[in-house]
């Protein structure tokens, strides 16, 4: 029980954190006046706040969300599904959609990233199917966007790499040069979606082959 309340504390001392930020920022929204670089810090307080709060929630969760209850178990807060999803494409591929764009690099590292793709990968392997695994590995992030909905253009300003962290040692054995190749790509799309897939290096003429629609899909 003392891990509990410690842990609730720390959750207490993110969301303070994250409202006092958040209380400057809509001071200033309601006509208060704020430098550049203070605005930066408060807007990375705010997120940086709210995001490792939601991580450290969902551990707690896991530690202590006693057992449903049964096939009438009906969930208080209903299931939404905001996050994305993992599935594999004819037997090889490995296809992961965040229902969210990869945010900036300016901000704070993004934990709620790697932690949701962890997840996703969980859930994945929970229903008894098993992920690949690459020796040497392509990985393709996709952006799908509309200029409305994109605030970070420059692809060296987005976090592609934490995806990239958070899959080594289950799809394939590290990041570096020899064992993944990256492409970073973009769609224009009101989908605003971040399609990630994974494939043996070897099958890369084959996956733009398909994306390009040489294959008629």
């Amino acid at each position: 029980m003392n891990d509990f309340k410690q842990d609730m504390t720390r959750i207490q001392q993110l969301i303070g954190t994250a409202f006092t930020a958040m209380g400057a920022l809509v001071a200033m929204a309601d006509g208060g006046v704020m430098q550049p670089q203070k605005l930066r810090r408060t807007l990375e307080q705010a997120v940086g706040g709210f995001e490792s709060a939601t991580v450290e929630l969902r551990r707690l969760c896991e530690r202590n969300m006693p057992p449903a209850g049964g096939a009438a178990y009906k969930p208080v807060v209903p299931r939404r599904d905001v996050t994305g999803t993992v599935e594999l494409i004819d037997g090889n591929w490995l296809h992961i959609t965040l229902n969210t764009l990869l945010p900036s690099v300016a901000f704070q590292v993004p934990v709620w990233l790697s932690d949701t793709i962890r997840r996703l990968l969980d859930e994945y392997e929970s229903g008894g199917r098993s992920l690949p695994y690459y020796t040497r590995a392509l990985m393709v992030i996709d952006e799908h966007s509309d200029i409305e909905g994109r605030r970070v253009f420059d692809q060296d300003n987005k976090s592609w790499k934490t995806v990239s962290n958070a899959i080594k040692g289950r799809v394939f054995p590290d990041d570096d040069q020899y064992t993944l190749g990256v492409a970073l790509l973009s769609s224009r799309s009101s989908e605003n979606a971040c399609h990630i897939t994974l494939l043996d290096s070897a099958d890369a003429a084959d996956f733009f082959a398909v994306r390009g629609g040489e294959y008629g899909l």
